[in-house]
Protein backbone atom coordinates (compact mmCIF):
# COMPACT_ATOMS: atom_id res chain seq x y z
CA UNK A 1 0.00 0.00 0.00
CA UNK A 2 1.57 3.56 -0.96
CA UNK A 3 1.50 5.86 1.78
CA UNK A 4 0.77 9.51 0.95
CA UNK A 5 4.89 10.11 1.30
CA UNK A 6 5.42 7.81 -1.50
CA UNK A 7 2.27 9.08 -3.23
CA UNK A 8 4.02 12.47 -3.26
CA UNK A 9 7.25 11.24 -4.12
CA UNK A 10 5.85 9.39 -7.06
CA UNK A 11 4.32 12.57 -8.15
CA UNK A 12 7.48 14.76 -8.13
CA UNK A 13 9.26 11.79 -10.11
CA UNK A 14 6.74 11.59 -12.80
CA UNK A 15 6.33 15.72 -13.17
CA UNK A 16 10.69 14.80 -13.86
CA UNK A 17 9.71 12.43 -16.35
CA UNK A 18 7.39 14.52 -18.64
CA UNK A 19 9.63 18.00 -18.23
CA UNK A 20 12.05 15.88 -19.71
CA UNK A 21 9.86 14.05 -22.24
CA UNK A 22 10.17 10.29 -20.88
CA UNK A 23 6.75 9.39 -21.41
CA UNK A 24 7.47 5.95 -21.09
CA UNK A 25 8.07 6.02 -17.16
CA UNK A 26 5.24 7.93 -16.49
CA UNK A 27 2.86 5.27 -18.30
CA UNK A 28 4.54 2.85 -16.48
CA UNK A 29 3.84 4.07 -12.50
CA UNK A 30 0.83 5.08 -13.59
CA UNK A 31 -0.23 1.60 -13.91
CA UNK A 32 -0.06 1.06 -17.22
CA UNK A 33 0.68 -2.11 -19.37
CA UNK A 34 4.68 -2.67 -19.46
CA UNK A 35 6.08 -2.86 -22.99
CA UNK A 36 10.03 -2.57 -24.28
CA UNK A 37 11.45 0.11 -22.34
CA UNK A 38 11.72 3.28 -24.61
CA UNK A 39 15.54 3.99 -22.76
CA UNK A 40 15.94 8.15 -23.12
CA UNK A 41 19.57 9.31 -24.43
CA UNK A 42 22.51 9.28 -22.40
CA UNK A 43 22.32 12.76 -21.43
CA UNK A 44 18.95 12.68 -20.89
CA UNK A 45 19.18 10.19 -18.50
CA UNK A 46 21.69 11.92 -16.90
CA UNK A 47 19.56 15.14 -16.35
CA UNK A 48 16.59 13.23 -15.02
CA UNK A 49 18.96 11.64 -12.51
CA UNK A 50 20.57 14.67 -11.42
CA UNK A 51 16.59 15.89 -10.84
CA UNK A 52 15.56 13.30 -8.96
CA UNK A 53 18.11 13.99 -5.78
CA UNK A 54 20.91 12.26 -4.13
CA UNK A 55 19.40 8.57 -4.56
CA UNK A 56 18.97 8.46 -8.32
CA UNK A 57 22.09 10.13 -8.50
CA UNK A 58 24.49 7.09 -6.29
CA UNK A 59 22.31 4.82 -9.09
CA UNK A 60 23.30 6.47 -11.67
CA UNK A 61 26.94 6.20 -10.42
CA UNK A 62 26.35 2.57 -9.77
CA UNK A 63 25.25 2.07 -13.38
CA UNK A 64 28.15 4.02 -14.48
CA UNK A 65 30.16 0.93 -13.08
CA UNK A 66 28.24 -1.38 -15.51
CA UNK A 67 29.76 -1.56 -19.18
CA UNK A 68 28.60 -4.99 -18.89
CA UNK A 69 24.69 -3.92 -19.17
CA UNK A 70 24.70 -0.24 -20.76
CA UNK A 71 26.50 1.15 -23.86
CA UNK A 72 29.95 3.20 -23.36
CA UNK A 73 27.64 6.84 -24.32
CA UNK A 74 25.84 5.91 -21.30
CA UNK A 75 28.68 5.13 -19.15
CA UNK A 76 30.43 8.13 -19.71
CA UNK A 77 27.36 10.39 -19.43
CA UNK A 78 26.74 8.71 -16.06
CA UNK A 79 30.28 8.75 -14.77
CA UNK A 80 29.73 12.83 -14.90
CA UNK A 81 27.53 12.39 -12.02
CA UNK A 82 29.72 11.98 -9.48
CA UNK A 83 30.51 16.23 -9.47
CA UNK A 84 26.60 17.29 -9.61
CA UNK A 85 25.47 17.14 -6.73
CA UNK A 86 25.63 20.83 -4.18
CA UNK A 87 26.29 20.76 -0.59
CA UNK A 88 24.01 20.59 2.04
CA UNK A 89 24.34 24.08 4.05
CA UNK A 90 26.83 25.23 6.62
CA UNK A 91 24.17 25.83 9.51
CA UNK A 92 22.54 22.58 8.76
CA UNK A 93 25.68 20.56 8.72
CA UNK A 94 26.38 21.58 11.66
CA UNK A 95 23.48 21.12 13.54
CA UNK A 96 23.76 17.58 11.97
CA UNK A 97 27.19 17.12 13.77
CA UNK A 98 26.15 17.96 17.36
CA UNK A 99 23.59 15.15 17.16
CA UNK A 100 26.81 12.64 16.08
CA UNK A 101 29.84 13.80 18.21
CA UNK A 102 30.63 17.09 20.95
CA UNK A 103 32.42 18.97 18.25
CA UNK A 104 33.43 21.59 20.94
CA UNK A 105 35.05 19.12 23.23
CA UNK A 106 36.68 17.10 20.46
CA UNK A 107 37.79 19.27 17.38
CA UNK A 108 39.95 22.83 17.88
CA UNK A 109 38.30 24.01 14.28
CA UNK A 110 35.51 23.04 12.11
CA UNK A 111 35.01 24.10 8.45
CA UNK A 112 31.04 23.69 7.89
CA UNK A 113 31.09 24.75 4.57
CA UNK A 114 32.14 21.76 2.53
CA UNK A 115 35.21 21.12 0.37
CA UNK A 116 33.67 18.54 -1.42
CA UNK A 117 30.57 16.55 -1.67
CA UNK A 118 28.72 13.64 -2.71
CA UNK A 119 25.26 12.14 -2.97
CA UNK A 120 25.83 10.37 0.18
CA UNK A 121 27.96 12.93 2.27
CA UNK A 122 30.13 15.56 1.88
CA UNK A 123 33.86 16.20 3.05
CA UNK A 124 34.73 18.59 5.62
CA UNK A 125 38.03 20.27 7.04
CA UNK A 126 38.64 20.15 10.87
CA UNK A 127 41.41 20.37 13.19
CA UNK A 128 41.67 17.91 16.01
CA UNK A 129 42.15 19.68 19.96
CA UNK A 130 45.72 18.12 19.43
CA UNK A 131 46.52 20.04 16.35
CA UNK A 132 46.09 17.43 14.04
CA UNK A 133 44.09 18.04 10.69
CA UNK A 134 41.76 15.98 9.51
CA UNK A 135 38.78 15.31 6.79
CA UNK A 136 35.51 14.99 8.13
CA UNK A 137 33.13 13.12 5.70
CA UNK A 138 29.82 13.92 7.07
CA UNK A 139 26.41 11.83 5.80
CA UNK A 140 23.72 14.12 4.19
CA UNK A 141 20.96 14.60 6.74
CA UNK A 142 17.72 13.21 6.48
CA UNK A 143 19.58 10.46 3.80
CA UNK A 144 18.37 7.63 4.97
CA UNK A 145 14.55 8.13 4.51
CA UNK A 146 14.97 9.23 1.35
CA UNK A 147 16.63 6.17 0.61
CA UNK A 148 14.00 3.93 2.04
CA UNK A 149 11.52 5.74 0.22
CA UNK A 150 13.23 6.13 -3.26
CA UNK A 151 14.52 2.65 -3.57
CA UNK A 152 10.62 1.22 -2.45
CA UNK A 153 9.72 3.40 -5.62
CA UNK A 154 12.68 1.50 -7.59
CA UNK A 155 11.52 -1.82 -6.80
CA UNK A 156 8.47 -1.78 -7.59
CA UNK A 157 9.44 -0.31 -11.00
CA UNK A 158 12.01 -3.49 -11.61
CA UNK A 159 8.95 -5.58 -11.01
CA UNK A 160 6.95 -4.10 -13.38
CA UNK A 161 9.52 -4.19 -15.68
CA UNK A 162 10.64 -7.56 -15.03
CA UNK A 163 7.92 -8.90 -16.98
CA UNK A 164 9.32 -7.48 -20.27
CA UNK A 165 12.14 -8.73 -22.43
CA UNK A 166 14.06 -6.21 -21.63
CA UNK A 167 13.31 -6.77 -18.00
CA UNK A 168 14.43 -10.71 -18.16
CA UNK A 169 17.92 -10.18 -20.44
CA UNK A 170 18.87 -7.71 -17.85
CA UNK A 171 17.53 -9.22 -14.70
CA UNK A 172 16.36 -5.98 -13.40
CA UNK A 173 14.92 -6.88 -10.22
CA UNK A 174 18.08 -8.35 -9.22
CA UNK A 175 19.93 -5.51 -10.23
CA UNK A 176 17.50 -3.59 -7.74
CA UNK A 177 18.43 -5.67 -5.08
CA UNK A 178 21.65 -5.44 -5.73
CA UNK A 179 21.75 -1.76 -5.99
CA UNK A 180 19.58 -1.67 -2.22
CA UNK A 181 21.99 -3.86 -0.95
CA UNK A 182 25.30 -1.27 -1.94
CA UNK A 183 23.41 1.62 -1.08
CA UNK A 184 22.87 0.37 2.63
CA UNK A 185 26.51 -0.50 2.86
CA UNK A 186 27.18 2.72 1.68
CA UNK A 187 25.32 4.62 4.57
CA UNK A 188 27.78 2.97 6.93
CA UNK A 189 30.91 5.09 7.13
CA UNK A 190 32.91 2.05 8.73
CA UNK A 191 32.27 0.26 6.08
CA UNK A 192 34.34 2.89 3.86
CA UNK A 193 36.80 2.79 6.77
CA UNK A 194 37.42 -0.47 7.06
CA UNK A 195 37.94 -0.49 2.95
CA UNK A 196 40.69 2.41 3.35
CA UNK A 197 42.27 0.32 5.97
CA UNK A 198 42.33 -2.86 4.10
CA UNK A 199 43.63 -1.13 1.11
CA UNK A 200 46.21 0.97 2.78
CA UNK A 201 47.72 -2.32 3.98
CA UNK A 202 47.71 -4.39 1.08
CA UNK A 203 49.67 -1.66 -0.81
CA UNK A 204 51.91 -0.98 2.25
CA UNK A 205 53.15 -3.88 0.62
CA UNK A 206 54.47 -2.78 -2.78
CA UNK A 207 55.03 -5.88 -5.15
CA UNK A 208 56.29 -3.36 -7.68
CA UNK A 209 56.37 0.04 -6.47
CA UNK A 210 58.02 1.90 -3.53
CA UNK A 211 55.18 2.20 -1.03
CA UNK A 212 56.37 5.46 0.70
CA UNK A 213 55.41 6.78 -2.31
CA UNK A 214 51.30 6.23 -2.52
CA UNK A 215 49.57 7.36 0.38
CA UNK A 216 46.57 6.30 1.55
CA UNK A 217 44.20 8.28 4.69
CA UNK A 218 44.69 6.30 8.06
CA UNK A 219 41.30 5.86 9.57
CA UNK A 220 41.08 7.88 13.11
CA UNK A 221 38.38 5.22 14.20
CA UNK A 222 37.58 7.03 17.68
CA UNK A 223 36.13 9.71 15.61
CA UNK A 224 34.28 7.25 13.49
CA UNK A 225 30.89 6.36 13.56
CA UNK A 226 28.38 4.86 10.96
CA UNK A 227 27.14 8.99 9.83
CA UNK A 228 30.95 10.23 10.71
CA UNK A 229 34.18 9.02 9.39
CA UNK A 230 37.25 10.87 10.39
CA UNK A 231 40.35 10.39 8.80
CA UNK A 232 43.94 12.06 7.72
CA UNK A 233 43.81 15.28 6.35
CA UNK A 234 46.40 15.05 3.18
CA UNK A 235 47.73 18.43 1.42
CA UNK A 236 46.88 17.94 -2.37
CA UNK A 237 44.99 18.91 -5.13
CA UNK A 238 43.70 16.47 -7.95
CA UNK A 239 46.25 14.89 -9.92
CA UNK A 240 44.98 16.68 -13.73
CA UNK A 241 44.49 20.02 -11.67
CA UNK A 242 48.48 19.58 -10.44
CA UNK A 243 49.62 18.83 -13.94
CA UNK A 244 48.10 22.00 -15.38
CA UNK A 245 48.71 24.77 -12.52
CA UNK A 246 50.73 23.02 -9.89
CA UNK A 247 54.30 21.35 -8.97
CA UNK A 248 53.54 18.88 -11.48
CA UNK A 249 53.66 21.26 -14.43
CA UNK A 250 57.30 21.85 -13.52
CA UNK A 251 58.32 18.19 -13.54
CA UNK A 252 60.34 17.07 -16.67
CA UNK A 253 58.67 14.22 -18.42
CA UNK A 254 60.38 11.72 -16.34
CA UNK A 255 58.51 12.38 -13.37
CA UNK A 256 55.26 12.48 -15.19
CA UNK A 257 56.30 8.78 -16.04
CA UNK A 258 57.36 7.56 -13.00
CA UNK A 259 54.14 9.08 -11.65
CA UNK A 260 52.37 7.31 -13.93
CA UNK A 261 53.71 4.22 -14.10
CA UNK A 262 53.28 4.25 -9.99
CA UNK A 263 49.80 4.28 -10.32
CA UNK A 264 49.76 1.40 -13.24
CA UNK A 265 51.66 -0.66 -10.82
CA UNK A 266 49.70 -0.20 -7.75
CA UNK A 267 46.42 -0.66 -9.56
CA UNK A 268 47.73 -3.84 -11.36
CA UNK A 269 48.57 -5.23 -7.94
CA UNK A 270 45.16 -4.48 -6.43
CA UNK A 271 43.53 -6.03 -9.69
CA UNK A 272 45.91 -9.07 -9.94
CA UNK A 273 47.58 -9.72 -6.69
CA UNK A 274 45.19 -8.37 -4.22
CA UNK A 275 41.93 -9.18 -5.48
CA UNK A 276 40.54 -6.01 -3.87
CA UNK A 277 40.75 -2.53 -5.46
CA UNK A 278 39.57 0.93 -5.83
CA UNK A 279 36.38 0.62 -8.54
CA UNK A 280 36.51 4.50 -9.13
CA UNK A 281 39.51 6.41 -9.69
CA UNK A 282 38.36 8.78 -11.21
CA UNK A 283 40.58 12.29 -11.46
CA UNK A 284 39.23 13.79 -8.24
CA UNK A 285 40.12 10.37 -5.83
CA UNK A 286 43.82 11.10 -7.42
CA UNK A 287 45.80 13.50 -5.55
CA UNK A 288 49.09 14.92 -6.15
CA UNK A 289 50.66 15.83 -2.80
CA UNK A 290 53.14 18.41 -1.89
CA UNK A 291 56.21 16.09 -1.12
CA UNK A 292 55.87 14.71 -4.88
CA UNK A 293 53.62 11.81 -3.80
CA UNK A 294 50.24 10.46 -5.34
CA UNK A 295 47.26 9.55 -2.76
CA UNK A 296 44.31 7.47 -3.83
CA UNK A 297 41.06 8.71 -1.63
CA UNK A 298 37.54 7.50 -0.87
CA UNK A 299 37.37 3.79 -0.93
CA UNK A 300 33.49 3.55 -0.85
CA UNK A 301 33.42 2.13 -3.72
CA UNK A 302 35.34 -1.33 -3.80
CA UNK A 303 35.72 -4.66 -6.21
CA UNK A 304 37.01 -8.05 -5.46
CA UNK A 305 38.43 -10.32 -7.62
CA UNK A 306 38.47 -14.37 -6.60
CA UNK A 307 42.09 -15.72 -7.95
CA UNK A 308 40.77 -17.68 -10.44
CA UNK A 309 38.95 -14.51 -11.88
CA UNK A 310 41.99 -12.85 -11.72
CA UNK A 311 44.12 -15.43 -13.52
CA UNK A 312 41.36 -15.38 -16.36
CA UNK A 313 41.33 -11.48 -16.91
CA UNK A 314 44.83 -12.20 -16.96
CA UNK A 315 44.90 -14.53 -19.82
CA UNK A 316 41.91 -12.21 -21.52
CA UNK A 317 43.78 -8.77 -20.99
CA UNK A 318 46.87 -10.64 -23.14
CA UNK A 319 44.56 -12.39 -25.54
CA UNK A 320 42.98 -8.79 -26.64
CA UNK A 321 46.16 -7.24 -26.83
CA UNK A 322 47.46 -10.14 -29.33
CA UNK A 323 43.84 -10.39 -31.23
CA UNK A 324 43.10 -13.73 -30.31
CA UNK A 325 39.33 -14.13 -30.82
CA UNK A 326 39.28 -17.85 -29.95
CA UNK A 327 40.89 -17.35 -27.04
CA UNK A 328 38.59 -14.43 -26.05
CA UNK A 329 35.72 -16.51 -27.04
CA UNK A 330 37.09 -19.37 -24.55
CA UNK A 331 38.09 -17.06 -21.51
CA UNK A 332 34.51 -15.26 -22.19
CA UNK A 333 32.64 -18.77 -21.10
CA UNK A 334 34.78 -19.19 -17.74
CA UNK A 335 33.64 -16.06 -17.01
CA UNK A 336 30.02 -14.77 -18.29
CA UNK A 337 26.76 -16.84 -17.44
CA UNK A 338 25.12 -18.16 -20.67
CA UNK A 339 21.38 -17.29 -20.37
CA UNK A 340 20.67 -19.23 -23.61
CA UNK A 341 22.41 -21.51 -25.83
CA UNK A 342 25.97 -19.73 -26.57
CA UNK A 343 26.79 -19.70 -30.78
CA UNK A 344 30.85 -20.15 -30.08
CA UNK A 345 31.70 -19.46 -33.78
CA UNK A 346 29.58 -16.39 -33.87
CA UNK A 347 30.53 -15.19 -30.39
CA UNK A 348 34.37 -15.39 -31.90
CA UNK A 349 33.76 -13.95 -35.28
CA UNK A 350 32.42 -10.84 -33.61
CA UNK A 351 35.30 -11.11 -31.45
CA UNK A 352 37.61 -11.54 -34.19
CA UNK A 353 35.87 -8.56 -36.32
CA UNK A 354 36.48 -5.87 -33.19
CA UNK A 355 39.97 -7.03 -32.17
CA UNK A 356 40.29 -6.47 -35.77
CA UNK A 357 40.51 -2.38 -35.28
CA UNK A 358 42.98 -2.77 -33.03
CA UNK A 359 45.42 -5.07 -34.52
CA UNK A 360 48.73 -3.14 -35.70
CA UNK A 361 48.38 -0.41 -33.53
CA UNK A 362 50.73 0.81 -31.61
CA UNK A 363 50.73 0.89 -27.93
CA UNK A 364 50.88 4.31 -27.60
CA UNK A 365 47.29 4.46 -29.19
CA UNK A 366 45.64 0.94 -27.65
CA UNK A 367 43.44 1.64 -25.50
CA UNK A 368 42.99 -1.26 -23.53
CA UNK A 369 40.08 -0.17 -21.11
CA UNK A 370 37.76 0.40 -24.42
CA UNK A 371 38.62 -3.08 -26.10
CA UNK A 372 37.80 -4.68 -22.97
CA UNK A 373 34.53 -2.51 -22.45
CA UNK A 374 33.66 -3.73 -26.61
CA UNK A 375 34.36 -7.49 -25.50
CA UNK A 376 32.19 -6.87 -22.74
CA UNK A 377 29.41 -5.63 -25.14
CA UNK A 378 29.58 -8.45 -28.09
CA UNK A 379 29.43 -10.92 -24.57
CA UNK A 380 26.13 -9.14 -23.53
CA UNK A 381 24.71 -9.34 -27.16
CA UNK A 382 25.91 -12.80 -27.67
CA UNK A 383 23.41 -13.82 -24.66
CA UNK A 384 26.18 -13.75 -21.86
CA UNK A 385 25.65 -12.04 -18.30
CA UNK A 386 28.89 -10.81 -17.30
CA UNK A 387 29.33 -10.91 -13.03
CA UNK A 388 29.09 -7.22 -11.43
CA UNK A 389 32.43 -7.71 -10.13
CA UNK A 390 33.75 -7.80 -14.02
CA UNK A 391 31.85 -4.41 -14.89
CA UNK A 392 33.33 -2.76 -11.93
CA UNK A 393 36.74 -3.98 -13.06
CA UNK A 394 36.25 -2.79 -16.50
CA UNK A 395 35.08 0.68 -15.56
CA UNK A 396 37.81 1.17 -12.84
CA UNK A 397 40.48 0.22 -15.46
CA UNK A 398 38.79 2.58 -18.18
CA UNK A 399 39.16 5.68 -15.33
CA UNK A 400 42.40 4.66 -14.39
CA UNK A 401 44.11 4.56 -18.11
CA UNK A 402 41.50 7.73 -19.11
CA UNK A 403 43.16 9.72 -15.88
CA UNK A 404 46.68 8.53 -16.93
CA UNK A 405 46.49 9.13 -20.45
CA UNK A 406 45.15 12.98 -19.38
CA UNK A 407 48.13 13.20 -17.22
CA UNK A 408 51.02 11.79 -19.55
CA UNK A 409 49.77 11.46 -22.96
CA UNK A 410 53.02 8.56 -24.04
CA UNK A 411 51.92 6.57 -21.31
CA UNK A 412 50.27 3.01 -22.14
CA UNK A 413 48.99 0.18 -20.16
CA UNK A 414 50.34 -2.57 -21.75
CA UNK A 415 54.08 -0.89 -22.15
CA UNK A 416 53.52 -0.39 -18.78
CA UNK A 417 52.97 -3.94 -17.36
CA UNK A 418 54.36 -5.83 -19.74
CA UNK A 419 57.92 -6.13 -17.82
CA UNK A 420 55.68 -7.17 -14.55
CA UNK A 421 53.85 -10.19 -16.25
CA UNK A 422 56.25 -12.77 -15.69
CA UNK A 423 56.37 -11.97 -12.00
CA UNK A 424 52.63 -12.17 -12.01
CA UNK A 425 52.15 -15.55 -13.63
CA UNK A 426 54.87 -16.84 -10.98
CA UNK A 427 52.41 -15.43 -8.76
CA UNK A 428 49.70 -17.40 -9.77
CA UNK A 429 51.48 -20.70 -10.43
CA UNK A 430 52.91 -20.76 -6.84
CA UNK A 431 52.09 -17.83 -4.69
CA UNK A 432 54.28 -15.87 -2.54
CA UNK A 433 55.50 -18.92 -0.71
CA UNK A 434 56.97 -21.81 -3.07
CA UNK A 435 57.61 -24.11 -0.53
CA UNK A 436 53.71 -24.04 0.63
CA UNK A 437 52.89 -24.68 -3.44
CA UNK A 438 55.67 -27.73 -3.84
CA UNK A 439 53.96 -28.99 -0.72
CA UNK A 440 50.31 -28.54 -1.87
CA UNK A 441 50.77 -29.97 -4.64
CA UNK A 442 52.34 -32.91 -3.74
CA UNK A 443 49.82 -33.83 -0.92
CA UNK A 444 47.35 -33.32 -4.09
CA UNK A 445 49.51 -36.19 -5.83
CA UNK A 446 49.36 -38.12 -2.67
CA UNK A 447 46.02 -38.16 -2.61
CA UNK A 448 45.78 -38.84 -6.09
CA UNK A 449 48.26 -41.71 -5.88
CA UNK A 450 45.95 -43.48 -3.08
CA UNK A 451 42.72 -42.94 -4.41
CA UNK A 452 43.18 -43.94 -8.36
CA UNK A 453 44.16 -47.28 -8.02
CA UNK A 454 40.77 -48.03 -5.94
CA UNK A 455 38.35 -46.57 -7.97
CA UNK A 456 40.58 -47.77 -11.44
CA UNK A 457 40.03 -51.07 -9.50
CA UNK A 458 36.36 -50.24 -9.05
CA UNK A 459 36.06 -49.41 -12.70
CA UNK A 460 37.44 -53.10 -14.09
CA UNK A 461 35.29 -54.74 -11.39
CA UNK A 462 32.03 -53.16 -13.30
CA UNK A 463 33.34 -54.16 -16.47
CA UNK A 464 33.93 -57.50 -15.56
CA UNK A 465 30.51 -57.64 -14.23
CA UNK A 466 29.10 -56.06 -16.73
CA UNK A 467 26.87 -53.78 -14.48
CA UNK A 468 28.61 -50.19 -16.24
CA UNK A 469 26.21 -48.12 -17.74
CA UNK A 470 27.02 -45.38 -19.78
CA UNK A 471 25.02 -42.37 -20.00
CA UNK A 472 25.62 -40.27 -23.73
CA UNK A 473 24.04 -36.54 -24.20
CA UNK A 474 24.56 -35.26 -27.78
CA UNK A 475 23.42 -32.10 -28.17
CA UNK A 476 20.35 -31.36 -30.89
CA UNK A 477 20.15 -35.44 -31.95
CA UNK A 478 16.49 -34.43 -31.69
CA UNK A 479 16.90 -32.88 -34.99
CA UNK A 480 19.15 -35.84 -36.91
CA UNK A 481 16.98 -38.54 -34.96
CA UNK A 482 13.80 -36.83 -36.90
CA UNK A 483 15.39 -36.84 -39.97
CA UNK A 484 16.24 -40.57 -40.21
CA UNK A 485 12.73 -41.53 -38.61
CA UNK A 486 11.13 -39.38 -42.07
CA UNK A 487 13.66 -41.25 -44.29
CA UNK A 488 12.86 -44.35 -42.88
CA UNK A 489 8.99 -43.86 -43.17
CA UNK A 490 9.74 -42.77 -47.11
CA UNK A 491 11.21 -45.21 -47.91
CA UNK A 492 8.96 -47.91 -45.93
CA UNK A 493 6.16 -46.63 -48.26
CA UNK A 494 8.30 -46.47 -51.06
CA UNK A 495 8.64 -50.41 -50.76
CA UNK A 496 5.07 -50.23 -49.95
CA UNK A 497 4.22 -48.70 -53.21
CA UNK A 498 6.47 -50.88 -55.11
CA UNK A 499 4.77 -53.89 -53.71
CA UNK A 500 1.42 -52.89 -54.73
CA UNK A 501 2.41 -52.05 -58.35
CA UNK A 502 4.35 -55.40 -58.60
CA UNK A 503 1.28 -57.44 -57.13
CA UNK A 504 -1.44 -55.86 -59.38
CA UNK A 505 0.92 -56.33 -62.45
CA UNK A 506 0.96 -60.11 -61.49
CA UNK A 507 -2.54 -60.47 -60.79
CA UNK A 508 -3.90 -58.39 -64.21
CA UNK A 509 -1.52 -60.48 -66.39
CA UNK A 510 -3.17 -63.94 -64.92
CA UNK A 511 -6.79 -62.47 -64.28
CA UNK A 512 -9.34 -64.76 -65.07
CA UNK A 513 -12.66 -63.55 -63.48
CA UNK A 514 -13.85 -60.15 -62.58
CA UNK A 515 -13.13 -60.62 -59.37
CA UNK A 516 -9.63 -60.79 -60.15
CA UNK A 517 -9.86 -57.71 -62.29
CA UNK A 518 -11.78 -55.49 -59.86
CA UNK A 519 -8.13 -56.48 -57.13
CA UNK A 520 -5.76 -55.59 -59.29
CA UNK A 521 -7.69 -51.83 -60.39
CA UNK A 522 -7.71 -51.76 -56.41
CA UNK A 523 -4.45 -52.19 -56.21
CA UNK A 524 -3.44 -49.92 -58.93
CA UNK A 525 -5.50 -47.37 -57.14
CA UNK A 526 -4.04 -47.46 -53.81
CA UNK A 527 -0.65 -47.63 -55.47
CA UNK A 528 -1.33 -44.34 -57.13
CA UNK A 529 -2.68 -42.64 -54.22
CA UNK A 530 0.22 -43.57 -52.00
CA UNK A 531 2.93 -42.54 -54.52
CA UNK A 532 1.21 -39.25 -55.11
CA UNK A 533 1.01 -38.48 -51.43
CA UNK A 534 4.67 -39.97 -50.71
CA UNK A 535 6.15 -36.74 -53.72
CA UNK A 536 3.76 -34.40 -52.21
CA UNK A 537 5.42 -34.84 -48.76
CA UNK A 538 8.96 -34.62 -49.99
CA UNK A 539 8.29 -31.66 -52.05
CA UNK A 540 6.64 -30.08 -49.06
CA UNK A 541 9.77 -30.50 -47.24
CA UNK A 542 11.88 -28.62 -49.62
CA UNK A 543 14.43 -31.75 -49.66
CA UNK A 544 13.98 -33.65 -52.76
CA UNK A 545 16.95 -32.26 -54.64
Amino acid sequence: MLTPNLISRQGEIVEVFLRHGWDYMRRLLLGKVPEEPDIPPPAVLRNILTDLGPVYIKFGQLLSTRPDLLPPAYIEALSSLQSTVPPVDASTIKAFLQTQLDPEAVFAEVNYDAIASGSIGQVHRAVLKSGQSVALKIQRPGIEVQVRRDMALIKDIAKLVASTQFGQRYNVVALADEFSAALNAELDFTTEATYTDQLRQNLAKGQWFDAKQLAIPEIIWSLTQPKVLTMQWLDGQPILSAAIGGAATEATTESRNELSRLLFQAFFQQYFIDGFFHADPHPGNIFYLGDGHLALLDCGMMGRLDPRTRSTLTEMVLAIVSSDAQRCAQLTLQLAEPLQDVDLAKLEFDYSRLLARYYGLSLKNFNTAAAFAEILEAGTRNHLRWPANIGLFTKSLANLEGVARQFNPQINLIAEIRPLMADLFRQQLIGDDPLQAVLRTGLEFRNLSLSAPRQFGFLLDRLSEETLTWNVQIKDLTNVQRSVEQAANRRSFSTVVAALIIGAAIISSNQTNVQLQWLSTSLFAAATLLGIWLIISILRSGRWR
